[in-house]
């Protein structure tokens, strides 16, 4: 018999294809609504293998319904909506998918810092309003990047690949990590330095480290008033690790310049959200690996992993380990 797999979310017919040569599918269809959790309840009882992604909360009351799933195979990097120790108490395998959305993220991590930094989105908006009646010498007037100080805060993969894109902006490159990274310092020619350094000497911080129970927070208020009144926050990693009211404040006061966040900590964000209501704000929809190309590697990178994991092999990236029974 063919093991019963469920997926949360219509994805690339690649990949779709791939799992059903070996499955038996089950497939929530809507692409625009999470699964309900009551179907999820309901399936996770047959699934041998579940294909998911952060949209949905796989915590311990649901793993507690999960009377023979052996593998969690989940489309992104991050992986915080899912309780991996309740899964590795229970044998279940926990994939990701790092690395295949490297360089999609750090283009949108740099279009996002050009678009905030010089307000292509305000800019755009006044022009379609009917706004421009003329030339002005400090109408919708950004800042420079071209030789301004990036401040990188998570050194990962992703990070590497923004400090890649900055070095053709010719910016002096900072960056701040849980382990020192003499190899990039050496090939990148990036800066170490402590986190109250970072953001006291950048023009631009762009936050690209994991979310976990110490980044939780890690930017917020004494945080933002170590930075430069002129200076742009960017976060492209995971809402939560900085602390939206006390960014709100910041940039509704004046302590820094603007943000481009393509993360918050509630999904989707609520269209009443305080920070959205400032002009100095670029918010996007979480598209940070959202390319066409990308997706569909994603998507094929998922279904191996799960495939890898029914057959009793280990998978190419495997949150815990722990959980693989020897």
């Amino acid at each position: 018999m063919k093991p019963n797999v469920y997926i949360t979310r219509k994805i690339p017919e690649p990949a779709l294809a791939r799992l059903r040569e070996a499955c038996d599918i089950s497939m929530w269809e809507e692409e625009d609504i999470p699964v309900p959790r009551e179907i999820l309840e309901r399936e996770i009882t047959k699934a041998d293998g579940l294909f998911c992604l952060l949209t949905e909360t796989i915590d311990e009351a649901l793993l507690e319904k999960a009377e023979k799933l052996r593998v969690i195979s989940q489309m992104a990097v991050g992986y915080n909506n899912i309780d991996v120790h309740a899964a590795s108490r229970r044998g279940i395998v926990v994939t990701h998918t790092p690395g295949v959305l490297t360089e999609t993220t750090a283009d949108l991590t740099f279009a996002l810092l050009l678009a905030t930094a010089r307000r292509l989105v305000e800019a755009e908006h006044f022009l379609r309003r009917g706004e421009w009646k003329t030339w002005s010498p400090m109408l919708l007037t950004g800042r420079d990047v071209f030789g301004a100080t990036l401040g990188i805060i998570g050194l990962g993969r992703i990070g590497e690949a923004v400090a890649r894109r900055a070095k053709g902006f010719d910016m002096k490159v900072l960056y701040y990590n849980r382990n020192r990274k003499p190899e990039a310092e050496k090939s990148l020619g990036v800066i170490y330095t402590d986190l109250d350094s970072l953001l006291q000497e950048s023009d631009f911080v762009c936050v690209l480290t994991p979310y976990t129970p110490q980044t939780r927070d890690l930017i917020g208020e004494r945080e933002l008033a170590l930075m430069k009144d002129t200076a742009v926050l960017i976060n492209t990693a995971r809402g939560g690790i900085v602390n939206e009211a006390a960014l709100y404040s910041a940039l509704k006061n004046g302590r820094i310049w603007a943000a481009g966040l393509d993360v918050f900590e509630q999904e989707p964000v609520s269209p009443d959200h305080p920070l959205l209501s400032l002009p100095n704000v670029v918010a996007l929809p979480h598209i940070g690996s959202a390319s066409v190309q990308t997706r569909i590697k994603m998507a094929m990178m998922a279904a191996n992993h799960l495939l890898q994991a029914l057959r009793g092999q280990v998978p190419d990236y495997v949150v815990h380990p722990d959980a693989i029974k020897k």
